[in-house]
């Protein structure tokens, strides 16, 4: 679900509002799978990190426990309704803020994060070409994009009861020189059942 427009926009909150409430009890193994990732992403004490699309806040605790007290964790998602639940869910650490903001649309200068994560994120951005730029516009150069599912391609799409198709974003045949157009270098992709988790780096500009 992409939200290149108004309406694009309103019709993700609508989908992310209904289902906010209920989204943690749909998934409630992940928490692992979320470490796991983040470990992968290479932060260090005092590194500010932003989690685009941060939905419930799964991510939130394990990046504050990698930048450290020195460092900044901001949480961005389009659905205040998310938002709520990070507060409820107890994962918003100490010195965490949250943006109620479009992932295309960013309030933040740029060059000024060192990393993003994005959880679930590559198939709601809008373009999603553009949405890729804008993360470009924020990360320092040599600072990295984590783009991460705990689930990969073949099993998320055999849950949903659907095939996984040539076209898919994700696929590394699409998802690598879409990286390359808009200011990333893709360094790994891994697609298992497990774990979807792709990383880059920012261009040098």
């Amino acid at each position: 679900m992409r939200h290149d427009s108004a309406d694009g926009r309103a019709a993700v909150r609508k989908f992310f509002t209904e289902r906010a409430a209920r989204w943690d009890t749909r998934f409630p193994d992940d928490g692992p799978a979320y470490a796991a990732a983040v470990a992968k992403v290479g932060l260090r004490p005092g590194d500010t990190v932003l989690d685009a699309g941060c939905g419930t806040g799964r991510a939130l605790p394990e990046l504050r426990s990698r930048v450290g007290a020195s460092g900044t964790v901001l949480g961005a998602d389009l659905t205040p309704a998310m938002l709520d639940e990070v507060a409820r869910a107890g994962r918003q650490p100490a010195a965490t803020a949250l943006l109620l903001a479009d992932v295309a649309r960013l309030p933040l200068r740029d060059g000024c994060l060192d990393a993003v994560f994005g959880a679930g994120l590559i198939s709601h951005l809008p373009g999603p070409g553009s949405g890729l730029s804008e993360l470009a516009r924020v990360v320092r150069p040599q600072g990295r994009l984590a783009l991460f599912h705990p689930l990969g391609r073949a099993a998320l799409a055999a849950r949903q009861g659907r095939r996984i198709t040539p076209q898919d974003i994700r696929a590394e045949p699409r998802l690598r020189p879409l990286l390359a157009a808009t200011g990333w270098r893709m360094l790994s992709y891994v697609d298992e059942d497990e774990r979807y988790l792709v990383l880059a780096e920012r261009e040098a500009v």
